[in-house]
C-alpha cells in the first residue's frame, strides 16, 4: 500500500496492516467504551494512519469537541478546538454510493479539502439518515457499544458544543 500524504510526511503515522486480517479499536471515554470496525480495505491509507496515531496514544486525553444530537459526534482534535489534527493528511476517495448511517465512522475534513481527504479527527453517526454527500473517509463501524455513542450523541446543545466532557481516554487497537 502506498499512501499519498499532504502536509509533513515526516509526521505520518501508518501502521503496517497485514491483509486478510480484520482490525478493531476499542475507544474508551469517561462515558462508556465502543468498538469500531476498521474498513482497511476501502480506506486503506486512513485506517493505517487512524490506527497507527491510536497505537501511538495519540488520541489519549482528547475530547469530542463537537456533538449534534441526532447527527453525529465529533472527537480526534488534539487541540480541542476543531482546528487541531496531526500534521499531515491522507486521502481515500469513498465510494460514490457511501451511505452515512448511524454507526458509521468517518473522518472529519473542511469544506475545501478533497474528497476523502483525512488528518486525524473523525465522527461518529448518530441519526438514522443523516443525507451527507460521499465526500468523508470511511473508517469503519461501531459494532459494539452503539448504546454509549447514543448516550454520548445526546450530550450536545444547540451550538454544537458538548454540555459535557467526554474524554477519550485510551483507543486500544486488536487484531483477528
Amino acid at each position: 500500500m502506498a499512501c499519498a500524504i499532504g502536509g509533513d510526511p515526516s509526521k505520518a503515522e501508518l501502521a503496517k496492516l497485514e491483509s486478510g486480517k480484520t482490525y478493531k479499536g476499542t475507544v474508551r471515554t469517561n462515558k462508556g467504551t465502543f468498538t469500531i470496525e476498521f474498513a482497511t480495505t476501502t480506506s486503506p491509507c486512513t485506517t493505517a494512519s487512524f490506527i497507527g496515531l491510536a497505537q501511538k496514544g495519540f488520541f489519549d486525553g482528547t475530547i469530542f469537541h463537537r456533538i449534534v444530537p441526532g447527527f453525529v459526534i465529533q472527537g480526534g482534535d488534539p487541540t480541542g478546538t476543531g482546528s487541531g489534527g496531526p500534521g499531515y493528511t491522507t486521502v481515500d476517495v469513498p465510494p460514490a454510493d457511501t451511505k452515512y448511517e448511524k454507526g458509521l465512522v468517518a473522518m472529519a475534513k473542511t469544506g475545501n479539502e478533497p474528497s476523502g481527504t483525512s488528518g486525524s479527527q473523525f465522527f461518529v453517526v448518530t441519526g438514522d439518515t443523516v443525507g451527507l454527500p460521499p465526500d468523508y473517509a470511511v473508517l469503519g463501524k461501531v459494532v459494539n457499544g452503539l448504546d454509549v455513542v447514543e448516550k454520548i450523541g445526546r450530550l450536545g446543545d444547540a451550538h454544537e458544543h458538548p454540555t459535557e466532557r467526554v474524554e477519550i481516554q485510551e483507543i486500544k487497537i486488536a487484531s483477528s
